[in-house]
């Protein structure tokens, strides 16, 4: 079953690298993306400083016109480790506060080329989609073929049967920052099957504790 084929970006959450990496087109495409969703009137979600990709990514959108908001922990905002917050800066007590306030300020998710704390970020909203916590777009910026082996680790999964073919799809890939936010601005919601009796409403949950506990008495 799918969703709806629209999706109204407003505004878009960016991880990435807070350093350059080795090949000069990293920073081009970080630039590139920030200056394209700047055009198309999205305003940046961010992980805070003005390194690296996110750096160039959140100068670029905020010299196109953009808002930015960038969502430091209070114990990394400091300029000698991250850098100046370009935009509007949020600070938070802990990363899993960070990762939460970011969810909730964005419409739709992208992966520049990263490291650890990138991988991270975009695999945790991932299986947040896969539960149907999320139902926000995701994408991965494939810069250079950065993500190549990724998407086929992903698509072993799936093979080996770890990974539904409907979870795969959650995850958009595309080279150009332009595709890719056409794509997520297209995007169908895939249901799992697996997954469609999943119900996280806050009022089902305390239905069912309640019910727990009358039958534990």
């Amino acid at each position: 079953m799918a969703g709806s084929s629209s999706h109204q970006i407003r505004n878009i959450c960016v991880f990435g690298g807070s350093s350059r990496g080795k090949e000069k087109e990293f920073l081009e495409s970080a630039n590139h993306l920030g200056q394209v969703v700047a055009k198309r009137k999205i305003h940046l979600v961010y992980g805070g400083g003005s390194l690296g990709l996110m750096g160039g990514v959140s100068i670029a959108t905020f010299l196109e016109g953009s808002q930015v908001l960038g969502v430091v922990p209070k114990a990394l905002a400091k300029e000698d480790l991250i850098g100046k917050t370009i935009g509007e800066e949020l600070q938070v007590s802990t990363m899993s506060a960070r990762l939460n306030t970011m969810f909730k300020h964005a419409d739709a998710f992208i992966a520049l080329p990263g490291g650890l704390g990138t991988l991270k970020e975009i695999f945790h909203i991932f299986s947040w989609a896969q539960l149907h916590i999320n139902h926000k777009p995701i994408g991965l910026l494939n810069v250079n073929g950065f993500y190549d082996k990724l998407l086929s680790f992903l698509d072993q999964a799936v093979e080996q049967e770890f990974l539904t073919s409907s979870a795969r799809q959650i995850i958009i890939f595309a080279a150009t920052a332009e595709q890719l936010i056409d794509q997520l601005q297209s995007f169908i919601s895939i249901i799992d099957p697996s997954m469609s009796c999943i119900n996280w409403s806050t009022k089902e949950s305390c239905k069912k504790l309640r019910l727990d506990l009358s039958l534990c008495l």
